[in-house]
């Protein structure tokens, strides 16, 4: 079985790894010098993130913080770049230590190269948070 190496396709891979609190396998998609950038970040929060260990130390406690549900809204534009998207989606679920809602909206700029993720901007509103304290494991507490 030939595992579908196109941009969007890795990117529904990886939401759904997500979905199901897989975040090693959500890593595994990302090659080892890729970056991830939230150009919005507030201050105390990592703004660039490069290389997978970086990605991965940030992304370890991520179900322990946010119990993600759904993606209710995905939709996937490809760009004149064949390897580069842009996703304009939804997160919801609940944020795990005060029981509060989470639904976030997105918009990402993804590039995959031989299947995978190269370089991630992750444009989401960090006030959009319900309890600002709540952090991923590689931002300050």
């Amino acid at each position: 079985m030939t595992t579908n190496t196109a941009p969007a396709a890795v990117y529904r891979r990886g939401l759904r790894l997500l979905l199901d609190k897989n975040v090693p396998g959500w890593i595994d998609l990302w090659d080892e010098n890729g970056i991830l950038e939230f150009p919005f970040a507030p201050d105390g929060w990592p703004q660039r993130l490069e290389g997978r260990a970086a990605v991965a130390a940030y992304m370890r406690g991520y179900p322990e913080h946010i119990d993600l549900h759904d993606f209710p809204h995905v939709e996937i534009h490809q760009t004149l770049a064949p390897q580069t998207i842009v996703v304009e989606m939804r997160g919801v679920g609940r944020l795990v230590e005060t029981g509060g809602p989470f639904d976030v909206s997105y918009i990402a700029v993804v590039t995959v190269k031989d299947g995978l993720i190269t370089h991630y901007r992750d444009y989401w509103d960090p006030l959009a948070l319900q309890d600002p304290a709540t952090h991923f494991a590689g931002s300050p507490r």
